[in-house]
């Protein structure tokens, strides 16, 4: 890995900024494609080369990936405020990143892409979904998604790809779970009515993991790996062992599906006011309320040599010390 160049988008984020500190821990050289606008709080310190643009403007990545080994494209929304949003960037957007690669001389020897499973979406019959399964996302989030790598996959013959798909990933510099936690934090444990659901999560040091393996794979072509901690997970037991985690314990709060969707037509309405992602949509609720979201890591296991290390308990008690100590708690 020593002298090897990588490209990170989404450096500055959650999961990317993890990437960065791995990458670098390794020994290679490390170049950020980052907006304008983006918070840089996790790279400033770091020895990273920050070029700026955006996924949406292909011809402001002319010339991004040129000189780079590989490329770890993480940059996405998973938030929007209008729909067309999530298939700008998270669909065409890796489209003009791959485009980008393909006129790069000489080419990436390797592109990562970290889709989601939602792009996969639900499990039905109680089974786990495996890689072969046909997809059948069920929100924008995840069909954009699922267009990423379509689009990504139609030039799986050209540039050799990888793509990674974990479930809810949490741990340090997480925003999204963390609404979650100050309502635990505030001994209040919401829940959906009516059905038990199960869940896959992934600490995001294995996810890290995984996207490293990923780069080291050998005679990749358009390769599809879940990714998860191997363990099922009740939505309740989620909330208790977080809970847990706090020290604290919650009351907990039925919500029928009405409410959920209720909440997120007005979050919607307020939206369209200000211009700005509303925190719940309808399609958050649309993957919400499914049964199931459970996966089958066997593929990454064995191909990629996948091994979760870091189970829930643990996790969630490394995730909760992070934030209070960041005084986000």
């Amino acid at each position: 890995m020593t002298d090897m160049k990588a490209l990170v988008t989404g450096g500055t984020g959650f999961i990317g900024s993890h990437l960065v500190e791995a990458l670098l821990q390794r020994g290679a050289e490390v170049r950020c494609l980052v907006r304008k606008t983006s918070d840089l709080t996790w790279l400033k310190t770091l020895p990273v080369t920050c070029v700026y643009g955006d996924c949406t403007d292909r011809t402001a990545l002319s010339g991004v990936a040129r000189g780079i080994d590989q490329v770890f494209h993480l940059a996405g929304v998973t938030k929007a405020a209008s729909e067309q949003t999530y298939f700008d960037v998270n669909a065409y957007g890796t489209q003009n990143l791959v485009h980008a690669c393909l006129e790069s001389h000489p080419r990436p020897g390797r592109f990562i892409y970290l889709s989601s499973q939602a792009a996969a979406g639900p499990s039905r019959n109680g089974c786990k979904r495996t890689e072969s399964d046909e997809c059948e996302p069920v929100s924008p989030y995840g069909r954009s998604k699922r267009m990423g790598e379509e689009l990504a996959l139609a030039h799986g013959d050209e540039l050799p790809l990888v793509i990674l798909r974990p479930p809810v990933v949490y741990g340090p510099r997480e925003k999204d779970l963390f609404v979650y936690l100050r309502l635990l934090a505030k001994r209040i444990q919401p829940f959906l009515t009516g059905q038990e659901q199960r869940f896959n999560l992934c600490y995001v040091g294995d996810v890290i993991q995984g996207l490293l393996l990923a780069s080291d794979l050998k005679h990749p072509q358009g390769d599809i790996f879940f990714l998860s901690d191997g363990t099922d997970y009740l939505l309740r037991e989620i909330g208790d062992v977080f809970a847990q985690a706090l020290k604290v314990s919650p009351f907990s709060i039925p919500l029928p599906k009405w409410t959920l969707y209720g909440v997120a037509a007005f979050a919607e309405f307020l939206s369209k006011f200000s211009k700005t992602p509303p925190l719940i949509s309808k399609g958050k609720v649309d993957e919400m309320v499914q049964r199931n979201w459970v996966c089958d890591i066997t593929r990454a296991r064995t191909t990629l040599c996948f091994e979760p290390r870091v189970k829930l308990p643990e996790g969630a008690q490394l995730t909760v010390d992070w934030y209070r100590k960041a005084h986000w708690l």
